[in-house]
């Protein structure tokens, strides 16, 4: 009846241990970013979404341009993509990103 009992609690303790793994285990984590992207327009917004659009991690139906504040605006998976790549991206581009130049990564500027 013990040997019983003790066995009831160790199987009691290993299932929520294994709830407590599995739910630890983020699987998407989607943020929001902001790339100042100062000499970028309007006109440049197609070229920059697909650029990104080869991400599996970016949401590219959120991609926006306010083009006041020259800000490209996104949403990304962070388990999937760094903001680096995304600044790196669209430097590559010809456009400095969030301080991110051309020159830094070997690409010409955009004129």
């Amino acid at each position: 009846m013990r040997a019983m009992k003790r066995r009831n609690i160790a199987v009691v303790f290993a299932l929520c241990a294994a709830v407590a793994v599995l739910a630890g285990c983020r699987r998407v984590d989607w943020r929001d970013f902001d790339v100042k992207v100062p000499t970028a327009t309007a006109a440049d917004v197609a070229a920059m979404r697909g650029a990104l659009e080869q991400y599996e991690g970016v949401d590219v139906t959120s991609i926006a341009f306010d083009e006041n504040a020259h800000v490209l605006r996104l949403r990304y998976d962070s388990m999937k993509l760094a903001k680096k790549n995304i600044e790196m991206t669209i430097a590559q581009l010809g456009f400095v990103a969030n301080g991110v130049t051309p020159e830094s990564i070997g690409a010409a500027p955009k004129k």
